[in-house]
Parts: C-alpha cells; structure tokens; sequence
C-alpha cells in the first residue's frame, strides 16, 4: 500500500499525484516508469515517474483521465492509499552530452519528458523545448521545462498559445534556420512522434521516442506491448520505453493502440454509471 500524499488537478481531466515511495524514489532513474495498481481488483497501469524527492522518499505521477481506470485513480484524496506500485521498469535514458538536444512534448507527454530534459541540462546540453498541446489550458510542467530550458517555444492547435500550429512547424523553422540539431526527443500522442520521426529523418538528425503501446504487465510476460523496431519485435516494458523514432512502425502500434477502443469505451460507461447511482438526488459527473 502506497499513501497518496497529495492528489491535485493540474489541467483540465490531468492530475498529478504525490505518492510515499522511499525504494522507487531511490531506484527511479529518467526514462523509467511504474506499474500503478489502484485497487486490489484494478488493472496495472503503466505511469512515468514525472518528478521524485528521494529525501522526503515521494515519487510524482501524472496521468490523465481517459479511461475507467485512470477516471477511478483520478477520485482518490489524499490520505489514502494505491494498493501497489511495481518498478521501476523499462530501460533509463542514455544521457550523455550531445551538444544540442530538442525536447518535444505532446500534451501529457511532457511529464516523461521533463526528467529526461532535467537530466540532459545537468551534464550540459543546450535545451531547446517545444511543447504542444490542443488549448492553452493543456500545458502541463510549463514552468519547470522553462527553468530548464535554453530556448522554449509552444504550439497549441487552436492558436491560444505560442504558435498556431504543431510541434513539427516549430521544429521545421529551427531546421530551416539552418539550426544545429544532435538530437531530438518527442515523447506523446504516437501520430506526434511519427510525424517529427518523419521530418527528422529527411535531415538525418537522430530521434528517440519514447512510446506508450498498451501493457498488461509491465515485465515481458504477456507481449501486449511488442513493437515493430526496425523489422524485429520488441517489447516496450523490457526492451524500451525509448526507440529510436526512424526505425518505429508506428502504423502498426497505432492500430494495436486502438484494439480495445470498443471495450474501453464500455468500461468507462459502466463505470459512469454505477458513480451516478450511488450520488444523491442522481447527481452528475462529467
């Protein structure tokens, strides 16, 4: 059992929850991710670790309100606890000092992506930021990337912030500019990575993406998350998170990606439900 230390909603339907986890803070290292399993009969979900205080031993985790399971975590306070948290897994980040290193972040994808960036400034890269997102009111972490951040610039598809436009039109102008460009790092929605995997590839700048195919169990076990890299099949929780973006068949994990859309879809329903019946005077959750 975990004790949830604080619960608050950062943006709209994205919460950000404190957890007491002395091990996993010690352990955690950028790029890796949990198992959260919220009640004893709840599923795993799979959750990058955004931020961790080994001192006070609190991990920080940030998901969004998509699903049942993640609609039901979003309803816990603080005071209570997760049933349990497996990890950390996957493989950490390479960090090293490539020179230049462009961190983009796709609307919750920026909480995978801040420690990552923390750590690529710390051993002296030049940090330039895109982060985008449908509405100003989904920015996630805006401060804590700028802090970081040498150069940082936004995009929103509706035009109310930063650039009226996506990701890769401010990745595009920085190519264009005849920028330096070591590495980029897209972490977000699958089609965001692919399409800055695209635009990089054409100008041969190296890409690594760090991908959120569905997991059962987090440990090589179960093979829900294999991947297409490069012709060969890997898994996401042992052999990634992180690819390198020209070589990811992201056709393929987007249609894997959507494979249980029909039953999450009802599962979310039936949940709905069942919270609008034990309301008082059939109150309304949105």
């Amino acid at each position: 059992m975990y004790l949830i230390k604080d619960i608050e909603e950062i943006a709209p339907k994205i919460k950000k929850m404190v957890l007491k986890a002395p091990l996993l803070a010690k352990k955690h290292r950028a790029g890796q991710f949990v198992m959260v399993i919220n009640t004893e009969k709840g599923e795993r979900i799979p959750l990058t670790i955004a931020d961790k205080n080994p001192e006070k031993g609190e991990i920080t985790l940030i998901f969004q309100e998509i699903g049942k399971s993640t609609m039901e975590m979003g309803l816990r306070t603080k005071g209570e606890h997760v049933y349990d948290v497996v990890g950390p897994l996957g493989k950490p980040t390479h960090i090293e000092k490539y020179g230049t290193v462009v961190c983009i972040g796709g609307g919750v994808g920026t909480a995978p992506l801040y420690p990552i960036a923390k750590k690529m400034k710390e051993v002296g890269n030049h940090i330039i930021t895109i982060l985008g997102a449908r509405n100003k009111d989904l920015f996630i972490l805006e401060k804590e990337m700028k802090a970081l951040s040498d150069e940082f610039y936004q995009t929103t598809d509706d035009g109310t912030k930063g650039r009226h436009g996506l990701v890769t039109d401010e990745l595009k102008r920085l190519i264009e500019e005849g920028r330096e460009i070591d590495l980029v790092l897209a972490i977000g929605p699958a089609i965001m990575m692919k399409f800055v995997s695209l635009l990089t590839k054409e100008h041969n700048i190296p890409t690594m993406v760090s991908l959120n195919s569905i997991m059962v169990d987090g440990t090589g076990m179960c093979g829900a998350c294999r991947v297409s890299v490069g012709g060969i099949t890997k898994f996401v929780c042992v052999d990634g998170p992180e690819f390198d973006g020209h070589k990811v068949n992201f056709d393929e994990l987007l249609k894997r990606q959507a494979m249980y859309k029909d039953m999450e879809e009802m599962a979310l329903k039936k949940f709905l439900e069942e919270l609008r019946e034990k309301e008082p005077c059939g109150g309304h959750h949105a």
